[in-house]
Parts: C-alpha cells; structure tokens; sequence
C-alpha cells in the first residue's frame, strides 16, 4: 500500500503511537463504555471529564494513578529480556526489529551523504531504543540510532544533535559516506529522561526510578482500575477509592514532576522539558516543509492537538506526502474526517482485517519486489554490513 521504492530517496518521517508498543504496553484506549453506541472511553476523555466535573480531583487523580501503574512504570522497568518473556511481548519486539530493518534498507539506499530518516514517537518506553541495541550487539548492521544526546558519564539532550551525523571516510580521502541513521524524537518525553538543572539528562538505566505508589496505595486503586477494564461497565459503576486526600496531593506534586506529556493537557509541568517539547514540535515543522518530505503515521491518533494542527498547516507543502494507517474502519473515517480536503494525505485501512504492527510490517510498509514478481523499481542492496570487503583507503584492509 505504500511503496518503498517510489519514497526511499525523498525526506522520510515516521510518527508512531501508542498502538505500536500494544501488547507489551495498553494505549490511552479504556474498556469502559461511554453509552453512546459502543463507544469506549480514552484516558484523555475521561480524564477531561473529570478535570471539568471534579473540583476535588477525587477521580482524576486515581485515573492518573491507574495509568501510571499500567504504562508509565512497566515502561520504566521494561527489559529486552522481560519483553521476550510473554508472547504478545515476543511478538511486539519482533515487530520492532522488522520496521528497524525496513527503516535501515531505505536509508541506507539514500544519497552517500544523506542517510537519514526521523522517527518521531509520542510513546514514553525503550522499544527502539532496546531492538537498535540489540541489532548492534549483532554485528551484521552498522547504524546509528541517535537519540539527541551527546556526552559520556553525563548524555546531555539537545536539539540541535539531531542535524548531526557520522560519516566514514577511508584513511586517505579518496571517499567518504554517512553511516545510516535514524534520528529517535522523542515528542511526549520518556522514562530514560530526568532533569538536570536546566538540562535534560538521559540514561537508559531506568531501574533505579522511584515507585510513586506504595503497596497499600496500590490495594485500594485495584477496584477502580478494574472498572476501567470492565467493558460491561459505565461511568457510574466507577468507585471510590478512599484513598486519602493528602496521599492523591503526594502523588500528583511527584507525577506532575515527571518528563513526559500530561495526556489531558498535552504540555510539560517543568520548563526544561516544555522547552524541548516545543523544540521538537518545531523540528517536525521543518521537516515537513522540505520539497520532498513524507510523512507516515502508524498508531497514532491525533489526540495532541499542537501536532495535529502542525500536519494541518504542513499539509500547504505541495512536495509533502502524507499516509496515515489506521487501525480499522471506524478510525478511518475519523482520519478522513481530520483531514478533509488535503489532496496529499492518504488515509489507508485494511479490508479484512485491522492494522495492527505485524500487518504494517508484511502488508503496508512493502518494497516492491515483495507485492509483485517483477523487476523491482531500484537495484537490491542490503543493509551495510559491519565488516566491510577490504577497500584500499581502510587501514584495517590494508594492514591485514
């Protein structure tokens, strides 16, 4: 549905969602009914709801609560290792490596000089991160996933790591090309971020991070999280937690101190994260101005209205291509909905099934010898291994 070999050579952005990290991690989609149809609540919704409703935050802040022990900290304690351990995990992470791998092919077909492609995220856990390192540690790929950081001891976040790239010339200067790399963009935040003055520090050491919610906390969330989770139940089926007010204020002060996204609010607590937020926001601006720029969208719903109406302007770059995957028929017509008269956005479904990671890997996102038996449209070329034939201008060759 979307051909790789008409896209490869253009400036390729991904922006991914809460729906790619499903099954090791829920989306911001709950069980509970709305009553209107068979509609269902998201996190989002109901928790403005409440924001509107509940003066007391007696319900928004166990909302926050549940989400916080159902995402936020099995993201923060989330392993390769622990991944694999269940089979919706297995296949999430194999998922992953498949889009990786497809990602790593285009670049590396790109211009010597120009290997590059951005994957923008607004989910807060280490998947990419956890599936490039791993792929490394194999030695068959050689890339770079930059995440913005730089440093050793102490990686320091800063935007403008993202115009940086490695390129690997041969001990003489006869040549010189960029390793592939994809830029990881972090929008919402992530749990690998913490607050270091007035930067952002990152370390992939995230199990060390404070539990906000203790045993007994934890006990008298249960029922209410399980309303949540009950597609039988409605609104007012929802119970009170009787947990104490000064036990919901301790937790807020702490969860509104932690780097990601408020989902309601789509803004930052901390100024130092707001600022990079914004930053990004930009960043994404001006890559979607570029003559040649495309836009691919798996998961995600356009819930943040600032990216939502940052595409929406973008959309004016007649050079821009825009294809949004939606998961089944109901979200399609809601994409349609958004985007309404933009030539240059192609909303696609499947017909018999939903999109889910898996038939975005085999189904969308396909080259073209991979849908047709004949010549593919661009000469087959494999990801740059990491030990490459002997060249002349390499040392390493010559001194062998």
């Amino acid at each position: 549905m979307i051909s790789i070999g008409d896209i490869y050579d253009k400036d390729i952005n991904f922006l991914f969602g809460s729906g790619a990290s499903f099954g090791l991690l829920p989306t911001l989609r709950l069980q509970m009914r709305t009553g209107v149809g068979d509609g269902r609540y998201s996190l989002e919704e109901l928790a403005t709801k409440f924001e509107h409703e509940d003066g007391d935050r007696r319900r928004l802040v166990p909302l926050f609560m549940h989400y916080y022990s159902s995402c936020i900290r099995p993201a923060e304690r989330l392993t390769l290792e622990s991944a694999l351990g269940t089979a919706d995990g297995a296949k999430t992470i194999e998922n992953y490596r498949s889009f990786l791998i497809t990602a790593l092919e285009m670049a590396s077909r790109r211009k010597a000089l120009d290997r590059r492609c951005n994957l923008f995220t607004t989910n807060y856990d280490g998947c990419f991160a956890l599936v490039a390192d791993e792929l490394i540690k194999e030695g068959r790929t050689d890339f770079v996933l930059n995440d913005g950081a730089r440093g050793f001891s102490r990686r320091i976040l800063h935007a403008r790591n993202f115009g940086s790239y490695l390129c690997q010339t041969g001990v003489f200067g006869r040549h010189q090309s960029s390793i592939p790399q994809l830029n990881l963009i972090h929008l919402h935040g992530s749990v690998y971020w913490h607050k270091s003055g007035s930067a952002i520090q990152v370390s992939y050491d995230a199990g060390d991070r404070d539990e906000l919610l203790d045993a007994g906390t934890a006990e008298l969330l249960r029922p209410f999280s399980a309303a949540l989770n009950n597609p039988e139940a409605d609104l007012s089926q929802l119970p009170d937690t009787g947990i104490e007010a000064d036990v919901l204020e301790a937790f807020w002060e702490k969860y509104e101190r932690m780097p990601i996204v408020n989902p309601t609010k789509w803004k930052f607590h901390e100024t130092v994260y707001e600022e990079h937020y914004y930053q990004m926001l930009r960043l994404l601006s001006y890559e979607l101005e570029k003559q040649n720029a495309v836009l691919i969208t798996f998961g995600f719903s356009f819930a943040d209205e600032h990216i939502l109406n940052l595409v929406q302007r973008s959309l004016s770059n007649p050079g821009l291509q825009v294809f949004v995957c939606c998961f089944d028929t109901p979200e399609l017509a809601a994409m349609e909905e958004k985007f309404k008269g933009h030539r240059n956005v192609k909303c696609l479904a499947l017909d018999a099934e939903n999109m889910n990671f898996t038939a975005f890997n085999e189904k969308v996102l396909v080259w073209p010898e991979a849908v047709a038996p004949a010549p593919a449209a661009i000469p087959p070329a494999p990801i740059a291994p990491a030990a490459a034939p002997a060249n002349p201008d390499n040392f390493e060759d010559l001194v062998q």
